[in-house]
């Protein structure tokens, strides 16, 4: 029998991770020249000077040792759930029961589950852009139309209301709202977030939001959460452990749906079904959770104080070179500067190539995060200021080298 080569079917060719392709090429020029790259592409802040906090360790550890290493329940451990159940009490003033809670392995998969549950193809799904990549690149895989909606940069890249208007059909089935955003930093007040959940609620829409950076707020306490917001209108909130409790590799994501109408129930039946096909999530991690959402949260304090160093100094380096520009980021740890340099005017990627090529600096490009990001850049700022110092020079040095 002749051979012949077999490919996969055209759905993986639209699935496309921006944050993690530039890595490989990074790799690669690491790999060749043999010099140390600098890593501003990842969200990861246990790559940099954080730790996750002493009792969650050690919770983890005595999870382990107490034998939790077995097969979870496919929603999630009861005792987790109880615990997410009187966190968003405690901290959002929602009255949620267990059976309105999923734990899933991070919120990437509570991502795909809801993609899959709750949308048919050809469906669309209005997502702010720029956005997380996922967003995009998943629902395309679905064949599901994410339509991006404009944030407007001049004003702190916050949605545009009255785009989303515009933007809405007889195909549209949810808005979503990522709040703090990822890639930019925006975040949108109250009065902001009611406006999107009663757009939704005008024209029978549901509203995602993920709100996983929700304490990592710069000016005020944290950012609203849309379910508390919502009246009537059905919203499913993504949450997890990786960004404000420090615990990136853990992997323990949950989504939760506050749904006073029952509008959700077969969405949520569908999901759950998604659930048990992967059988269960990270068992020993969801009991050492318990701790975290129940007990200390002092290191979110000197956290939120690090990183705003960071981030008005960042602020502070890129709107003295000439050549980038950029807005200040309000929440998450992502500052996202426009080129304006003739020569990468449409073509950011090669910017984001050509500088870890001659500085030896990785940055993600705009254009990965969807059309409103094209002619931008993402950088985290993770790092001490003494890395960032470096970093920025290396950025500034090329830059007028291509202005």
């Amino acid at each position: 029998m002749p051979r012949r080569i077999l490919k996969p079917p055209e759905r993986v060719a639209r699935i496309t991770y921006a944050i993690r392709d530039v890595l490989e090429i990074a790799k690669e020029i690491e790999k060749k020249t043999k010099e140390k790259i600098i890593y501003l592409n990842i969200g990861d802040p246990l790559k940099y000077d954080f730790k996750v906090p002493k009792h969650m360790r050690e919770a983890f550890i005595q999870a382990i040792e107490e034998g939790y290493n077995f097969y979870g329940p496919s929603a999630g451990l009861d005792e987790l759930r109880e615990a997410i159940v009187l966190r968003e009490k405690r901290d959002n003033g929602i009255l949620i029961s267990t059976e309105d809670v999923f734990v899933t392995n991070g919120t990437a998969e509570a991502i795909l589950a809801i993609l899959a549950a709750a949308f048919c193809p050809g469906d669309e799904l209005l997502v702010p852009s720029p956005a997380y990549p996922p967003y995009i690149s998943s629902a395309e895989f679905y064949g599901i139309r994410p339509i991006e909606y404009r944030t407007i940069e001049e004003e702190g890249w916050i949605p545009d209301l009255d785009d989303i208007r515009r933007k809405i059909t007889d195909k549209t089935k949810a808005i979503l709202i990522i709040n703090p955003n990822n890639p930019t930093g925006a975040l949108c007040d109250k009065k902001l977030v009611k406006e999107i959940i009663n757009i939704a609620g005008e024209y029978g829409l549901f509203v995602i939001s993920d709100e996983i950076y929700d304490k990592i707020v710069f000016e005020g306490a944290k950012a609203p959460n849309a379910a508390s917001l919502a009246g009537d209108v059905p919203v499913i909130v993504l949450y997890g452990l990786s960004k404000v409790y420090l615990a990136t590799g853990w992997r323990i994501g949950y989504m939760y749906r506050w749904d006073p109408e029952d509008i959700l129930h077969e969405i949520w039946r569908g999901i759950y079904k998604f659930l048990m096909v992967r059988i269960s999530g990270f068992t020993p991690a969801q009991k050492a959770a318990v701790a975290a959402f129940l007990g200390s949260d002092d290191h979110i304090k000197d956290m939120v104080s690090k990183l705003r160093e960071r981030r008005d100094f960042t602020y502070r380096r890129f709107n003295e070179i000439e050549g980038l520009s950029t807005q200040l980021p309000k929440g998450a740890f992502y500052i996202f500067p426009r080129i304006n340099i003739p020569k990468y005017a449409n073509d950011d990627k090669r910017f984001v190539i050509d500088l870890v090529k001659e500085e030896k600096i990785l940055v993600v490009h705009g254009s990965g995060f969807g059309k409103y990001g094209v002619g931008h850049f993402r950088m985290v700022f993770l790092p001490p200021v003494e890395i960032l110092s470096e970093a920025l020079d290396k950025i500034e040095r090329f830059v007028k080298r291509n202005l």
